[in-house]
């Protein structure tokens, strides 16, 4: 099933075009990867989705009834604030426990409910913005970023995570990342975006089109030392009061 379709897409803020021509679709159960260099309208595309930012040409067509769930680059919290994860879950609107017990599991914080956020560690509180987009069980999953400054180990624990997700949920997720290497091996398909869509296909392809390696300045052996499709299963990677 077809979640969500662009059409002819294009952003210009003050005469400047951000994004232009975007053709683009996702459907149920599938993971699409967007990655592109800094300033390449990432962020703006799903700002875009979400309604935040209305397009200057184009459409955006979302199936009828689907939920969406959107994961930020980052979220301010008052860190002197005391605030639980249960009740920060709860925010802006009452929820269910039930519902966010269920987000809390599915996101892999099962027993962090009553812990204050002041505590939890990077790749925790990124579980919680996970849970928090979880709470109404979305048909479609936006990530911006969402590894961005963790480590190594706690980037490849969410990704994991993202598709234990994918696996329990049949959600269609659509995530911006850097990490090209990691992006190759956890995606259906990619897309690269350099304020228009250079190349788009499965990774394999991708990984070896000469959009891509111009896109990011790869040689061959890099090309060929950042490419291992395999299940992510196995292996081992705003401001609000």
């Amino acid at each position: 099933m077809r979640v969500l379709t662009t059409n002819n897409l294009g952003v210009s803020f003050g005469g400047n075009t951000v994004l232009k021509d975007i053709n683009i679709h996702i459907d149920k159960g599938e993971i699409l990867s967007i990655v592109g260099p800094n300033g390449s309208g990432k962020s703006t595309l799903l700002r875009t989705l979400i309604g935040a930012v209305v397009p200057t040409l184009g459409s955006v067509k979302i199936a009828s009834k689907q939920i969406i769930g959107y994961v930020p680059q980052r979220l301010n919290i008052d860190e002197t604030m005391p605030m639980t994860v249960h009740r920060f879950l709860s925010l802006p609107k009452r929820q269910k426990q039930q519902d966010i017990d269920a987000a809390l599991q599915h996101a892999g914080l099962s027993d962090l409910g009553r812990q204050q956020l002041s505590t939890l560690s990077g790749g925790q509180f990124q579980r919680v913005l996970l849970a928090r987009a979880l709470i109404e069980k979305p048909d479609l999953l936006l990530l911006d970023e969402a590894t961005q400054g963790l480590d190594h180990s706690g980037s490849a624990d969410f990704y994991r995570q993202i598709e234990r997700v994918r696996q329990e949920l049949n959600c269609a997720i659509m995530l911006i990342s850097h990490e090209l290497h990691t992006v190759m091996r956890t995606s259906d398909r990619v897309i690269c975006l350099n304020r228009s869509i250079c190349c788009e296909g499965a990774p394999d392809i991708v990984s070896v089109a000469p959009e891509y390696r111009l896109l990011f300045g790869l040689d061959d052996d890099q090309m060929f030392a950042n490419y291992s499709h395999h299940d992510p299963a196995t292996s081992q990677q705003e401001s609000f009061v």
